[in-house]
């Protein structure tokens, strides 16, 4: 296992003042210790990202589920209007839902 890398209090207050985050000075250990742990996590997921594991962003293979878009023929307006209730001016009339022109 390589060496894990260690961030130190200073460390982070550094951070915090780049991410201009006010860390109260008492929680600067409790930060430094919790990203020592997330480092560690890191530097082991390195260890087995080896030359022969393909990089992936899921952890199962997934398959496209859609079909191919293609074109196909359409109704011409007269076909499509020529199921409908209602016509006017080569549109669908339907009933008026406001009370506005």
């Amino acid at each position: 296992m390589p060496d894990t890398p260690s961030i130190t209090r200073e460390d982070v207050a550094h951070l915090a003042r780049l991410a201009r985050i006010d860390l109260p000075p008492e929680s600067l250990d409790h930060y430094a210790e919790q990203l020592g742990v997330i480092l560690g996590a890191v530097a082991q997921v390195s260890e087995v990202a080896t030359a022969d594991v393909p990089p992936t962003s899921h952890p199962l293979p997934l398959v496209n589920v859609f079909r191919e878009d293609v074109v196909r023929p359409t109704l011409s307006n007269a076909e499509a209007l020529a199921g409908a209730p209602s016509v006017e001016s080569e549109r669908f009339r339907v009933p008026r839902i406001l009370d506005e022109e």
